[in-house]
């Protein structure tokens, strides 16, 4: 299949629902705006556009001799990926699935570590020579890239083709992106194709989360799939919750511990989706702007614009506010070392509030604003964009939008993730008018 083809797979259809209401005083009702990318074509072009983010100045930085990794037998160059990425030990996280590009190193005796921060993933697989790492772009959504690890040298390349297969799909939202999946592993860490298998989200019921995945960590009287195989055609859940480490479950001197944390598992969720929703939204208003380049605007034309923008970014802001979180029904605790990290990242308030802090009693987070308001990713968003975005989350937060969709925010809660913004990101309001 040509190169050009294969990147056809790329396809995203964005449904927006009727809107009928005053704009400027006009009636504007469309059923259904179809967004089809082909990203090989302009406006993204995305193996032609040089990528500008956290691994290209990596790159840059280790062609310059500014650092050098060290390189050591049983982890090749992973600790210093880490450390040059800013990624901490901490987050990792275990899948045995066999759902990835080294399918024949991945086993549940040798699961494939994930690691990750804000913007950055890290895979590694023991007894592999290859390292992979992706990364949030601002052009090109999600960037991949490979490391070749070899004694006296590490050589980073971008990735686009053997990559692209699985993250350029219905699962990524049709767009370049990442996903955490869960699926029905068999004893050696193969999925059936013709198995049932969902991308996760803090949306998912608590059961159906982290298929082929291990979990370390205290969760009550909730259940998951994870650290199950099938057993015939059912998945066996008698006895894989509450694991406080994984040594009974393989060999784990290697890793860089032997816990595959639950609560570094549910921000992998959040945040892969809510980078998917804004690459997505982000590359339709750029498909919409390219479309109409050079056409002269009218009244009609400019309230429909409108009113698609406000539909584009409305996915956003509802991936941003943990509209429909599945309430959490037991306190769920994982490692201190991981939550400390996460949180001290900040910033805070003068009250010592943060977007970061977890509740993880009823839900994900004390404040549920995502942190990813403070990202690269977010900032990059097209101009139009970024305000609506804005806009929308004023309004919910500041109680003119008091629809069902936002019925979980209770009224402290708005006022209180309002003055957290406002500390925080100072001058974030200006961009909403």
């Amino acid at each position: 299949m040509k190169p050009t083809c294969y990147l056809r797979l790329a396809s995203v259809f964005a449904t927006l629902l009727v809107l009928s209401g005053g704009l400027d005083g006009s009636n504007i009702a469309f059923a259904q705006l179809n967004l089809s990318f082909d990203i090989e074509e302009p406006p993204f072009e995305y193996t032609k556009t040089e990528d500008h983010n956290r691994v290209s100045r990596l790159i840059a930085k280790l062609k310059s001799k500014e650092i050098k990794p060290e390189y050591t037998r049983e982890q090749g160059y992973l600790a210093s990926m880490l450390d040059a990425l800013e990624i901490p030990a901490s987050s990792q996280t275990l899948v045995f699935s066999k759902t990835s590009l080294q399918v024949r190193y991945i086993s549940p005796r040798n699961p494939r570590a994930i690691y990750f921060n804000d913007d950055t993933y890290v895979g590694w697989v023991r007894g592999s020579s290859l390292m992979e790492i992706s990364t949030v772009d601002p052009k090109l959504g999600a960037a991949f890239y490979t490391v070749d690890m070899m004694p006296w040298r590490a050589k980073i390349e971008r990735a686009s083709y053997d990559c692209l297969g699985c993250h350029v799909t219905s699962m990524t939202q049709g767009v370049p992106g990442h996903t955490v999946r869960s699926v029905l592993p068999s004893i050696d860490g193969s999925v059936n194709a013709q198995t049932a298998s969902s991308i996760t989200s803090h949306r998912s019921p608590f059961s159906q989360r982290w298929g082929g995945w291990y979990v370390t960590g205290r969760h009550g009287e909730m259940t998951h799939s994870g650290n199950a195989l099938l057993r015939g055609d059912r998945l066996d859940t008698r006895d894989n919750g509450n694991r406080l480490n994984l040594r009974d479950d393989f060999d784990t001197y290697d890793y860089l511990s032997p816990y595959s944390d639950i609560v570094a598992l549910m921000v992998l969720e959040h945040q892969s989706q809510l980078h998917n929703t804004m690459t997505r939204a982000d590359f339709s208003v750029r498909q919409l702007q390219h479309e109409s380049d050079g056409e002269d605007p009218t009244v009609a034309s400019e309230n429909e614009w409108r009113a698609q923008l406000h539909m584009i970014a409305k996915p956003v802001v509802q991936e941003m506010l943990f509209c429909d979180e599945t309430k959490l029904t037991s306190e769920v605790k994982g490692l201190l070392e991981f939550a400390h990290a996460f949180e001290s990242r900040g910033p805070r308030d003068d009250q010592g509030r943060s977007l970061r802090q977890f509740d993880l009693k009823t839900r994900m987070f004390k404040y549920p604003l995502s942190y990813l308001i403070y990202s690269e990713a977010f900032d990059s968003l097209s101009e139009e964009l970024r305000r609506e975005v804005i806009r929308q989350l004023l309004d919910v937060l500041e109680a003119r939008d008091t629809s069902a969709d936002y019925a979980h925010l209770t009224p402290q809660m708005r006022h209180d993730i309002l003055e957290i913004l406002r500390a925080t990101k100072p001058g974030f309001e200006r961009d909403a008018s």
